[in-house]
């Protein structure tokens, strides 16, 4: 069934053409240090355009710009093959003692009954061993799961069935070093402030007139820093929190998964502190300024006017009623419906909102406790301050629409303040958080998309909740076992819809890749809560997709992987031709979302188009935004899925 409404888009994604600025390319040298590449035959563009007010015209246009300044398609891997039976693989790899499946798609029924593992000489190592048949699945006629693992020796190895043969695949203890370190360099391509991509401002002098304020409408409010969402330049307090909160919980629990390579400000060179310490910061620092005032939280920062331009964002010439490339606004939470123009949010409260800060600002107090203690007094001083706004206003704070009339549908909040408490209480050790943590779980034990095959955007959001974990890590015995068995019910409601091939039941809605990362987190967390595996083979299937175990053979991670987007909605990597490495794409959707959008037309011919004809599409394509747009807040999560997985990650790996 088809998602009701779903193809509202995340607010950004129908940019428009742009007059791009850019100036003097950097050099591939340059964007390598970065952690970033530029693919081969490549070249920059500069478009010069006139702006057009009208939200779906301009997004026309700018696909017709984009369409007459085409990239040709960097150098890779053929994605597909002409045979009509595809192995799907990890193209990360997988760990020795890990389970390891492949997976089958045949285009066209047919029977495969046996499969064999090739070493890189082509000698046999497993096999023939039996196939296990399931079902048709999205364009694949048949599917199978080809378990292998028994293999344990590590090495480069090859799956083979009937005429088919996988791309070749790494077996080891170490195939994901280094991994969640390289996602870091996507979120510090997408920095505000001080961009050490473009070495240049982003924004530092535009940020920000304050707007929806019942006395205080036009005040300037300094809040540069932080990064944008996703290929647009707006920016959200929510998504932002539950970045730099999944960054920290990646640094306490995995601290050996990553290195010094990188400083404060992004610029090549180790200062002492991880790197993902370092981005966790900037995070940290962005939301106290969007926290100014004890009784004033500021929750978006731009709007959908965004869309107007199509150009890289140290040039944004975005038009807020200020001039172009003038100020941008911010906006509070106000606990009421939203939006400057004809469209507006649902907004009932504050507490999802400053939930989500408060359990940042607690985290990071407790991370710099030792490391700099001023900056964590005022941490630990602001999540007591801004948990207590959000208990004074329960209800969700939505983002805000302009022009446009999408906006993120957030429809829940006890799950931020339960976190918000849980964090509060590691921090102080005072009762009274604890308690109400545990009142706050027990309000929505079962995040509520699990089990269902539809939901509006972003409305149960996070996709996870992290609040159940960190009280089994600090509460009672009787309080782990409850918050246990509130996450066994969550898996269990998705294990039952995920009786397909590639073991996967979460619904194709926009950014699927994010529920799919928070299924892999919640999955490890139970485990570790509880020792119990009856969901490990869902858990390692949702990685698996995500690094190209999926119909169309993709990993959803730029630069990791074999065959990976090379074309992904995204002005920079367009423009510049620079590869975004690091980012995680929003993934597949319902065809019925797609069709739906407005202003959406692929470029360039489907090279994907043999695997796209069942329910759910993907595009690696500049003109899909709804599945091959980088997001920020799914790559943080995924960092912390890989960094569990990394060798020697830490205490808790």
């Amino acid at each position: 069934m088809a998602p009701d409404r779903s193809w509202r888009s995340r607010v950004g994604r129908c940019r428009a053409a742009r007059r791009s600025r850019t100036g003097q390319r950097p050099s591939g040298r340059a964007w390598a240090e970065l952690g970033l590449s530029v693919p081969h035959n490549t070249t920059a563009i500069v478009h010069n355009t006139t702006a057009i007010v009208n939200t779906t015209a301009v997004v026309v246009l700018a696909l017709l710009i984009v369409a007459c300044h085409r990239l040709p398609r960097p150098s890779g891997p053929a994605p597909q093959a002409a045979a009509t039976i595809a192995i799907r693989v990890n193209q990360v790899g997988y760990l020795l003692d890990a389970p390891k499946v492949a997976v089958v798609c045949a285009l066209e029924s047919r029977e495969i009954a046996r499969f064999r593992v090739v070493d890189a000489r082509n000698r046999t190592v497993f096999g023939p061993a039996a196939t296990r048949a399931t079902g048709p699945f999205g364009p694949c006629a048949a599917t199978y799961r080809l378990d292998f693992s028994g293999v344990r020796e590590a090495g480069v190895y090859r799956i083979v069935a009937d005429d088919a043969s996988s791309l070749p695949l790494r077996i080891g203890r170490d195939v994901y070093h280094g991994a969640a370190d390289s996602l870091l360099a996507y979120l510090r391509e997408q920095r505000s402030g001080y961009n050490p991509v473009f070495r240049d401002s982003v924004h530092q002098r535009t940020d920000a007139i304050l707007v929806d304020h019942s006395t205080r409408s036009g005040a300037f409010i300094p809040v540069s820093g932080g990064w944008a969402d996703a290929s647009d330049y707006l920016q959200y307090g929510a998504t932002t929190a539950h970045a730099t909160t999944m960054l920290l919980l990646a640094y306490r629990d995995h601290p050996g998964a990553f290195s010094d390579r990188y400083q404060a400000n992004g610029l090549p060179g180790a200062n002492g502190i991880a790197d993902v310490l370092d981005e966790a910061r900037w995070g940290l620092e962005w939301l106290l300024e969007m926290y100014p005032e004890d009784d004033l939280l500021l929750n978006q920062l731009g709007d959908d006017r965004d869309h107007a331009f199509w150009d890289v964002p140290a040039h944004d010439s975005s038009d807020y009623g200020w001039g172009r490339g003038g100020r941008r606004p911010v906006y509070p939470c106000t606990g009421k419906p939203q939006g400057l123009f004809n469209y507006k949010n649902r907004s009932t409260g504050l507490a999802s909102t400053a939930g989500k800060y408060a359990a940042a600002f607690a985290l990071g107090a407790g991370a710099f406790r030792e490391r700099d203690r001023a900056f964590a007094r005022r941490l630990a001083a602001k999540a007591r301050a801004v948990y207590a706004l959000g208990a004074a206003h329960p209800g969700v704070c939505q983002t805000a629409p302009a022009r446009s009339p999408y906006f993120y549908e957030e429809d829940d909040w006890a799950d931020d303040m339960e976190l918000g408490a849980a964090e509060l209480y590691a921090l102080t050790h005072e009762p009274f958080y604890l308690t109400a943590a545990l009142q706050y779980a027990a309000l929505e034990p079962v995040s509520p998309w699990m089990g269902q095959d539809t939901a509006r955007h972003y409305q149960w959001y996070p996709w996870h909740n992290n609040g159940h974990y960190e009280i089994w890590r600090e509460g009672p015995d009787s309080a782990r076992r409850l918050v246990a068995e509130y996450y066994g019910r969550g898996l269990n409601a998705v294990a039952r819809r995920a009786d397909n091939g590639f073991r996967v039941g979460i619904p194709f809605i926009w950014c699927s890749n994010n529920l799919l990362a928070s299924f892999a987190t919640q999955a490890r967390f139970y485990r570790r809560m509880t020792g119990d595996s009856s969901y490990l083979e869902y858990e390692t299937a949702a990685l698996d997709w995500l690094f190209g175990t999926n119909p169309w053979g993709v990993s959803m991670v730029i630069g990791l992987g074999t065959t990976y987007p090379r074309t992904p909605h995204s002005v920079v990597a367009q423009q510049l031709g620079l590869q975004l490495s690091g980012g995680l794409v929003d993934g597949p959707v319902y065809r019925s979302i797609f069709e739906h959008l407005q202003g959406i037309r692929l470029l360039a011919a489907d090279v994907y188009a043999p695997f796209n004809t069942g329910f759910i599409v993907y595009h690696d394509d500049v003109g899909d935004y709804s599945t091959n747009e980088p997001i920020m807040d799914g790559t943080a999560n995924l960092a912390y899925v890989l960094a569990a997985r990394a060798p020697g990650a830490g205490p808790e790996d």
